[in-house]
């Protein structure tokens, strides 16, 4: 499929240390944490030599074929690394600098020596369009002293110019894998840099920006903690989600209300029943979870591939569930 991770003959341009939160999107699962050159060369994305080339369109009349310049607009470029031919990813403008992977991954490599985090996974996305590589931190919290959050860098990179080099600190609920997501009031909990000529020293300003200082990791264990010790009740619970989801129009056709009775159906029953929230049921930050549980892994997709594939590619690539989170979690912060 397309927008899976990218794959040839059989192979896969992944690599992965671990089970993780991202694990749907690859085949490729080593027992051990692996480095940044591992990353590249088992992963397959090594030596892609990004570039740009002038843009140009070809007219076919009945005079013949007319080769036309397409002013400030460019190609980008790689070598595949299996075939080693060129290969088109997008249209950019002049403006446009490519990242490498190399330096991609050498950014993370600096994490890595200053904050102790381990490679976790790498790969490459839509034919080589997205790729993307996370680290996992060596500082878990504890909400509650029952609740485990391991704490994950992603760095995102997209080489068709559809979006800017992201770098993200998502914390991971064990128990079931899902990605968190705070409206943190004071700490940013990603940053984007543009591809452009001052992209490099940009990056290096992003480790600062993010900080390996962990501030954004205690707001978020701090908040979580005032969560687990607030009661929640279904009625607020209901609230939460109308807050996140919003209500269905008295004249909403029938599919529309079908599609919201079956999330709220399965909203509630992660809310009352899951295993998942056992240690935690009929708290604030139950509430929460079983929000953020539903988006990462019963949320309707729109895709030919698997859906638990297409949920995890949509955590990495999208921002609409993270909005979401968002509004989940400013709304149960809302209660205390």
């Amino acid at each position: 499929m397309s927008h899976e991770v990218e794959t040839h003959e059989g192979q896969a341009a992944a690599i992965f240390a671990r089970k993780s939160a991202w694990h749907q999107l690859g085949t490729t699962v080593r027992g051990v944490a692996f480095t940044a050159e591992e990353a590249m060369h088992l992963g397959r994305l090594g030596g892609w030599n990004v570039r740009k080339a002038p843009l140009t369109a070809s007219e076919v009349t009945e005079e013949g074929v007319t080769t036309i310049e397409v002013p400030d607009k460019f190609a980008t470029i790689r070598t595949n690394p299996w075939t080693n031919q060129p290969e088109a990813l997008g249209v950019v403008g002049a403006g446009y600098h490519p990242l490498q992977n190399e330096e991609h991954a050498e950014f993370l490599n600096l994490l890595a020596d200053e904050g102790g985090a381990i490679f976790d996974t790498a790969g490459s996305l839509r034919s080589g369009r997205q790729v993307f590589v996370t680290m996992a931190l060596p500082k878990s919290i504890h909400v509650g002293g029952v609740d485990r959050i391991d704490l994950n860098i992603a760095a995102l990179n997209s080489h068709d110019g559809t979006s800017a080099f992201r770098l993200l600190l998502t914390p991971v609920r064990v128990v079931c894998a899902n990605t968190q997501r705070a409206a943190l009031r004071h700490n940013a909990g990603s940053v984007s840099i543009r591809h452009t000529a001052n992209a490099k020293a940009a990056v290096q300003q992003a480790r600062e920006a993010l900080g390996l200082t962990f501030d954004y990791a205690a707001e978020f264990e701090a908040e979580a903690e005032k969560l687990i010790n607030i009661t929640m009740t279904e009625a607020a619970f209901v609230d939460l989600t109308r807050s996140v989801f919003g209500t269905t129009a008295q004249d909403a056709t029938g599919r529309t209300k079908r599609t919201a009775a079956e999330r709220d159906n399965a909203l509630m029953s992660l809310w009352a029943d899951a295993d998942t929230h056992a240690r935690v049921r009929g708290t604030a930050w139950a509430g929460y979870q079983s929000v953020v549980e539903y988006i990462d892994h019963y949320a309707p997709v729109r895709t030919k591939e698997d859906r638990a594939t297409a949920r995890a590619r949509r955590l990495l690539t999208s921002e609409e569930p993270n909005r979401a989170k968002e509004a989940a979690w400013r709304s149960a912060v809302a209660t205390i």
